[in-house]
């Protein structure tokens, strides 16, 4: 196969992921996604498993129980039948037989801080100097951290999806494919953002997706290879950081283990973005200046 055809195929099956992964909760057979990936559900099927290596009934099933873990993973978490209609189970029964089936026990019997902590462990040991961190515990905040929520209007974003992120230089080769675009047409200073879909404390890291991204007019034509992605208008919890990865990782806790629960807010259904403050690495991979936009709704009133 040609490396056109390849990209082509690529950029059809990326489109039937983000697909899948805005409509979780909805019902998603074979012959609806593959009409998106404008593919035959004959050759969807192959194609699909062969780029992303699971079919695909494998990957919703899958997407679905780890947004549910996200879920649990709340300080004050949903019921299961919540957890199992927001996920786009059928019921909760049908919830529980597919965690039994993949997990090998029930919900209500998962270890979710223990396998939380496993993966991550695996994620501290391929991010520099991770073995010297640990989790910030709530109610900690050594580094001052304030969050500011912040309103965004609808964006286009043309990005370029990177499969295994934290393995080789996958994000930094996209950062230079999207650079090499947007050079030539003055697009090259706006907004930049890196983000995934997936929590790589919930999900192997094998299997997780980063998406570097750089915020488009709608008239701006891509280049090839490139796909584009219509974030819809949001509320985010800003926090601007300048520092190492270590400082992100404590941020992220933070957030989640001690702003949101008292916030009046819950996490949306869309990716944490890290939005870089100028060009990504512009001071290089050990010190970041970016600001982290962490999409929330409101859940108490004002």
């Amino acid at each position: 196969m040609s490396d056109l055809a390849n990209l082509d195929y690529l950029r059809r099956v990326n489109r039937a992921i983000d697909h899948v992964v805005v409509h979780l909760n909805e019902p998603l057979p074979l012959e609806v996604v593959a009409k998106v990936a404008n593919f035959s559900p004959f050759h969807f099927h192959r194609v699909f498993k062969v780029v992303v290596g699971e079919t695909l009934h494998d990957f919703v099933t899958r997407l679905r129980l780890e947004r549910a873990l996200t879920l649990l993973s709340r300080p004050e978490p949903p019921n299961l039948t919540e957890v199992a209609l927001e996920c786009g189970f059928a019921s909760s029964s049908d919830f529980s037989r597919s965690f039994k089936a993949h997990y090998g026990v029930p919900p209500s019997r998962f270890e979710l801080p223990a396998y939380r902590e496993e993966r991550r462990a695996q994620l501290s040991a391929v991010i520099p100097g991770g073995h010297l961190r640990s989790r910030l515990p709530a109610g900690a905040n050594p580094d001052g951290f304030v969050a500011q929520v912040r309103a965004l209007p609808p964006r286009r974003v043309a990005y370029v999806r990177v499969f295994r992120p934290y393995e080789g230089n996958g994000a930094l080769e996209a950062i230079d494919r999207l650079m090499r675009w947007a050079e030539p047409l003055g697009l090259a200073d706006g907004q930049w953002l890196g983000y995934q879909w997936d929590d790589p404390e919930v999900v192997p890291l094998e299997q997780c997706r980063y998406d570097v991204g750089l915020e488009v007019p709608a008239t701006a034509t891509l280049g090839e290879g490139l796909q584009d992605l219509l974030f819809p208008a949001m509320q985010v919890a800003e926090l601007e950081l300048r520092g190492d990865a270590g400082l992100e990782l404590r941020a992220l806790d933070w957030l989640y283990t001690t702003w949101l629960p008292s916030s009046g807010f819950s996490p949306d259904h869309q990716p944490c973005f890290e939005a870089w403050i100028g060009r990504p690495f512009a001071h290089g991979t050990a010190h970041f200046e970016l600001r982290l936009h962490l999409p929330v709704v409101r859940t108490s009133p004002e």
